[in-house]
């Protein structure tokens, strides 16, 4: 159905000739997207992220959304790994955003429709226990996506839900549910820098950062001294932070959603 409704869109326009396309982005738009806009997003409740990212956030007056589970293995219990609860609540108490990653970080191309929706409910009912807003905005882990979540999640009242793929996100032609998005864990700096200095004509840079050390899964830790390096980049060079859910203020949602096709190649 998605995909006969991309043709329709792509045939449409294509009849109406080349000021179509501007049109329908026009649409999608709520209003122009600046240069420099960066989305900073955090994975795996990596307790790293309550006790030296949130702070450094705070020292420089950015934004930012903690996509939330619960890990198996190694397991959530361990709180030198992970942030406890009332660490999360912090967070948002904080002024960031707290949203979903699944409870157990399960992809969701290995999950029905009912198993995924139960996996969102336990973070729902979480974030509801400690007082936490409902989640509007979705993390697929291992960047993988599927059908079932893209149908799902909007369902849901989810707003975005972001992938990976090491490309800018273009609101004119992207699906909310399909945000494409670069990691920064390791040591080179010159891709990372390079990512967010494609912030520009109309597209946003979205970060995908793990723990800042993450001691839980330690192939995709971001060096401190790096990531403070490149919040100093963005402080320094005038780039506007924001979390995922701030893209709401530019994007039309549900318009981006009736247009726009999903897309699910390139965002691993």
């Amino acid at each position: 159905m998605a995909s006969s409704a991309g043709f329709r869109l792509v045939l449409l326009l294509a009849l109406l000739g080349p000021g179509a396309a501007g049109c329908a982005a026009a649409q999608v738009l709520r209003r122009p997207v600046p240069d420099k806009l960066v989305v900073l997003t955090f994975d795996d409740a990596a307790v790293s992220h309550a006790t030296y990212v949130a702070p450094l956030l705070k020292q420089y007056g950015f934004g930012g959304t903690f996509f939330v589970c619960e890990f198996r293995e190694p397991p959530f219990a361990d709180k030198t790994k992970y942030m406890t609860w009332a660490q999360i609540q912090g967070l948002h108490r904080q002024g960031f955003e707290v949203a979903s990653h699944t409870l157990t970080h399960q992809h969701v191309n290995k999950m029905s429709r009912a198993q995924l929706g139960a996996e969102l409910d336990s973070i729902e009912a979480r974030c509801r226990t400690w007082g936490i807003p409902r989640p509007t905005t979705f993390a697929y882990p291992g960047y993988d996506t599927h059908p079932t979540a893209t149908a799902l999640l909007p369902e849901r009242g989810y707003a975005f839900a972001r992938a990976g793929g090491a490309r800018a996100y273009d609101p004119a032609t992207d699906h909310p549910m399909l945000l494409p998005s670069f990691s920064i864990s390791g040591p080179d700096t010159a891709r990372v820098l390079s990512a967010i200095r494609q912030a520009h004509d109309g597209r946003v840079v979205i970060l995908t950062v793990h723990g800042v050390p993450d001691v839980a899964h330690d192939w995709v830790t971001t060096p401190p001294a790096l990531f403070d390096a490149y919040l100093k980049y963005l402080h320094d060079h005038h780039y506007r932070v924001i979390a995922l859910r701030d893209l709401a203020r530019f994007v039309n949602v549900p318009e981006a959603l009736r247009t726009l096709p999903p897309r699910y190649k390139h965002l691993k």
